[in-house]
This record gives structure tokens, sequence and C-alpha cells, in this order.
């Protein structure tokens, strides 16, 4: 059976812009402040947050990054085709 995982995201263009809102995050609700406001991604609306979903379902390098970051914290930038993500994971299977 898939691993799922619940996490946000936070999509910008630049790995500048990536890096000076990850220096800002330091809990949860300024990660969803910076979702609400800065990200480019249609999950904006709801605080970045992209709900439940399985192992391989995103993109190769967000998908390698949810399963290996920290839970509950911001990870570094994570350049995809999209952009730069900053993802907090708030759940997954081990």
């Amino acid at each position: 059976m898939a691993k799922k995982a619940h996490a946000s995201h936070i999509l910008v263009n630049s790995k500048g812009d990536a890096l000076n809102f990850k220096r800002n995050i330091s809990d949860l609700k300024e990660f969803q402040r910076y979702a609400t406001k800065a990200s480019k991604c249609p999950s904006s609306r709801k605080l970045g947050d992209l709900g439940t979903f399985t192992q391989g379902q995103m993109v190769p390098a967000f998908d390698k990054a949810v399963w290996s970051i920290d839970l509950n914290s911001c990870s570094e930038p994570v350049r995809t085709q999209f952009g730069y993500h900053l993802i907090w994971v708030h759940s997954r299977d081990e």
C-alpha cells in the first residue's frame, strides 16, 4: 500500500524569494500567512494546503523532499519545473 503524506507549500518564481520567506517563517501560522500572500499556486486560497496524497503522486523533487524533511517545519527551497517550493509536512506514514 502506498504511503500517504499531508503537506502544504508555498510556490514562488525565484530561489531568492523562497529563501527570504523561509527566514521569516518560524511556525505554521507564519507559513500559512506567506502561502496566502505570496504563493502562485491555487492552493494559496487554502493556506497552501495540498491535502493528503500518496508517495509518487507529486513531481519527483517535491515527492523526495516530502519524505525526507522534518515534520512540522519549513523546508529549504525545493526546485521543480513549477518554480521553488517551501514545504511544510503536517504528517506522513513512516
